[in-house]
């Protein structure tokens, strides 16, 4: 299926590894040209060479630290100038640590709010101008299936993902007469990184060790399994497509059926 991207230039953020650079692949496979960015600037090398053997457009890689402002406004700056108009966003930051209210202070309240909200404002902030100039732009937020069902101890990411969620739906109906779609992915568990993680810290809490934990969490998952980062991806490449033009303002579960909520 021709997606109808080939030439467009993708910014995909948080793509040293995981679900960032999965979806970096998909796109530089449709014939994007694709912009990495990542903190770790350590993954960025090996990254990129996945990127640019997955497909023939320009890829790039840039270190960037999403949770200040003026190192967003470099970035999105050099990426202009090497890629020119940006028509894709992919907004992907990981995400907070797990916990509950209790242990969650004013501290890493904050910085939940800078890495997983204010990121993405900024960023969409920055490359809106683009693409209402050019009546054509995809804006695609990696968030979680919080949206439709809070996850036990996740607060920081439940509620400033909800934020995420509420700021999208919104902005999907301001920018639709533009040609601009506003879309959400909500991954359930997916074997990436941060899964480990949060599965570590489940284990941790329940005495037992990371793979019996990671055996109950594929239990509850019709699938049977947890999701692959590519799984993810195609779900995304397909919501940044030409094809999806008519899909905006939707918060889509990528889960193998997990969530119940409606």
């Amino acid at each position: 299926m021709d997606l109808g991207i080939k030439g467009k230039a993708a910014l995909v953020c948080a793509s040293g590894g995981g679900l960032g650079l999965a979806t970096a692949r998909r796109l530089a496979m449709e014939g994007c040209s694709v912009a990495l960015c990542d903190k770790d600037e350590s993954r960025l090398p090996g990254a990129l060479e996945a990127v640019r053997k997955a497909g023939a457009g320009r890829a790039e890689a840039y270190p960037v630290d999403l949770t200040r402002l003026e190192a967003v406004e470099k970035m999105v700056g050099s990426v202009r100038a090497d890629l020119g108009r940006i028509d894709i966003l992919v907004n992907n930051s990981g995400g907070p640590p797990p916990g509950t209210f209790d242990e969650a202070t004013d501290e890493k309240w904050l910085h939940a709010y800078h890495l997983t909200f204010l990121s993405a404002v900024r960023m969409i902030r920055l490359v809106l101008p683009d693409m209402k100039a050019a009546g054509w732009g995809r804006i695609v937020n990696f968030t979680s299936r919080a949206l439709r069902e809070p996850i036990s101890n996740l607060m920081l990411s439940n509620a400033v993902r909800l934020a995420v969620g509420g700021m999208a739906k919104t902005l999907a109906a301001e920018v639709a007469s533009y040609g601009i779609t506003v879309n959400n992915i909500c991954p359930g568990p997916t074997s990436t990184d941060r899964a480990m993680e949060l599965a570590a810290a489940r284990a941790g809490k329940k005495k037992i060790s990371v793979q019996q934990e990671l055996e109950l969490t594929a239990q509850k998952i019709p699938r049977g399994r947890l999701a692959t980062p590519e799984e993810q991806a195609a779900a995304a490449a397909f919501l940044a497509s030409d094809l999806a033009g008519h899909i905006t303002g939707i918060s889509l579960l990528v889960d193998g059926g997990e969530t119940r909520a409606l």
